[in-house]
């Protein structure tokens, strides 16, 4: 009788090591999913920006090529709406 528990015993802890690895991978893989996941939101976020930046300045130049008088003429005609 006890040779039979402890060979139940002896896979019982086989199986529990299986399952362990088994919890532990699938663990590294939500994780790895997510840092993915970060890295691909930080690239996008940066790509917005530097569009942003490249629209400013676009704009800035723009505004740089215009008299004063244009300038103000398109500010009141844009405060109005």
């Amino acid at each position: 009788m006890t040779a039979l528990l402890s060979l139940l015993a002896s896979k019982a802890g086989t199986y529990l090591i299986g399952a362990g690895g088994v919890l532990l991978a699938i663990l590294a893989t939500y994780m790895r999913g997510r840092l993915a996941g970060a890295k691909l939101e930080r690239q996008k976020q940066a790509a917005e920006e530097t569009r942003a930046r490249d629209i400013h300045a676009e704009v800035q130049n723009d505004v740089g090529a215009m008299s004063p008088e244009h300038v103000r003429a398109e500010l009141a005609k844009r405060a109005s709406k």
